[in-house]
Order: structure tokens, then C-alpha cells, then sequence
């Protein structure tokens, strides 16, 4: 797990709680945004190949 990840997964966390415990304001949410783009993204770029081979 590198720290992209680990700081989505803080962020949805802390989101959920804040979320749960007070009446959150609406830029709260962007903590939930924030956090799922993290996430997803680095899911994405790290089973992404890097192309192709250069031979010579």
C-alpha cells in the first residue's frame, strides 16, 4: 500500500466519521470525492503497464 492510497482511505474515514457524528457542512463531502479518486486511481495506474518495450 503506498501513501496515495493510505491517504484516500484517511480520507473516506475521517469523512465517514465527521459525516456521522455533526451535521457536515457541504465541503465536508469533497473528503469523500477526494478520497474514492485517490483510491480508484492509483488501482488504475498501478496495473497500468508503463508500454511497450523498446528494442533496438
Amino acid at each position: 500500500m503506498d501513501f496515495y492510497m493510505l491517504a484516500g482511505i484517511v480520507m473516506l474515514v475521517a469523512w465517514g466519521g465527521i459525516t456521522y457524528t455533526t451535521d457536515a457542512p457541504g465541503w465536508i463531502h469533497l473528503m469523500l470525492t477526494g478520497g474514492v479518486f485517490l483510491i480508484i486511481w492509483r488501482i488504475v495506474v498501478r496495473d497500468t503497464p508503463s508500454g511497450p518495450d523498446q528494442k533496438r
